[in-house]
């Protein structure tokens, strides 16, 4: 199956790549496009923090944690959640039936 449109590139090759090693059912591939845009999401806020730093200037002049950070944390939350779900966290099924050479 083709990845979402919505997809980075990165995630679209992901995509790809599970799916040839995978026999995902339609209900994991659900799971499997919100993993990945949780992924792309957890990636756009990991690159603005580092451009713009782990603390920021608000309008007042106070100081604080870039509120990016927590945007970047509950992506990766949610990413690793639904890889872990998705069992992707092993190592993908052999084939059926019995070894060779039995």
């Amino acid at each position: 199956m083709k990845a979402p449109r919505k997809l980075s590139k990165e995630s679209k090759e992901i995509w790809a790549a599970l799916n040839a090693t995978w026999m995902l059912e339609p209900s994991d591939l659900v799971l499997l496009q919100v993993a990945l845009e949780a992924y792309d999401r957890y990636r756009e806020a990991w690159e603005a923090i580092q451009e713009e730093g782990l603390v920021v200037t608000d309008p007042s002049g106070r100081q604080r944690a870039n509120p990016l950070l927590q945007v970047e944390k509950e992506a990766r939350l949610a990413f690793f959640r639904a890889w872990k779900q998705l069992g992707f966290n092993e190592e993908p099924p052999g084939p059926l039936g019995r070894p060779p050479g039995r």
